[in-house]
């Protein structure tokens, strides 16, 4: 990491393991934290639960910990409304907002993609098994 000592910036350094850059690309990386970026971008805000439901196969305290990473980052937006029970809401923030694009972009890549990476994996597990 290179600090500018003019400005205190960081000047990112991807390949420079001291770099925060690798923090924010581990949480955009993480598995949850797309897949709830999706969810938001559709349709904004939501409930814990939608979340829940929408995301599919991940435990609550999973996705709990993953709102609080996205909170902590500055990519989601967590509202508590003093009712009975509270309500609680999650939105991306204008930073959360514009991984959309780019994450959407991978998830299409990936829907495109599946089968030839099963087929590979298939055949890489078979050559691995003759040996």
């Amino acid at each position: 990491m290179v600090i500018n000592q003019l400005t205190a910036a960081y000047e990112p350094d991807l390949y420079n393991p001291d770099c925060p850059t690798r923090v924010v690309l581990d949480r955009i990386g993480d598995r949850w934290t797309a897949l709830v970026v999706l969810l938001l971008a559709e349709r904004s805000p939501r409930r814990f639960t939608e979340l829940r439901q929408g995301v599919g196969g991940i435990a609550p305290k999973v996705l709990t910990q993953t709102l609080r990473a996205m909170e902590r980052d500055g990519l989601v937006k967590r509202t508590v409304y003093a009712e009975v029970p509270p309500r609680v809401e999650y939105e991306l923030t204008p930073l959360g907002d514009s991984l959309r694009r780019p994450i959407a972009a991978i998830g299409r890549w990936a829907e495109r993609h599946v089968a030839e990476v099963l087929e590979a994996r298939k055949r890489f597990d078979e050559a691995q098994s003759g040996d």
